[in-house]
């Protein structure tokens, strides 16, 4: 079992940049692909990044691709967002979340474990 805790959101403006964590408890963090999602007031839950087991496989959702970077430390149990420019459009609450087949996928679907969320509050 692994249970996931974000931190790092917060008020900023367009254009600046956030990072945030999810750290894991549990010893088998590294075998989980790990996922963040946002999900905006009267949206659906939407893909932003993905990352494999290793870190060697990751994936963007276009929205974010060449401003977001996702990254993983396995011996800290933690895995990053960094979200550079940052965009009103970009305000949500993130989620991440855990994939126990390793991977880097975009749907929500496969993803058993999920953290409580962080607001990103972006203004313009």
């Amino acid at each position: 079992q692994v249970q996931l805790v974000e931190s790092g959101g917060g008020l900023v403006q367009a254009g600046d940049s956030l990072r945030l964590s999810c750290v894991a408890s549990g010893r088998t963090f590294s075998r989980y692909g790990m996922g963040w999602f946002r999900q905006a007031p009267g949206k659906e839950r939407e893909f932003v990044a993905g990352i494999s087991w290793s870190g060697g496989n990751m994936n963007y959702a276009d929205s974010v691709k060449g401003r977001f970077t996702i990254s993983r430390d396995n011996a800290k149990n933690t895995v990053y967002l960094q979200m550079n420019s940052l965009k009103p459009e970009d305000t949500a609450v993130y989620f991440c979340a855990g994939d126990l087949w390793g991977g880097s996928s975009d749907s929500a679907t496969v993803y058993e474990h999920w953290g409580q969320g962080t607001q990103v509050t972006v203004s313009s």
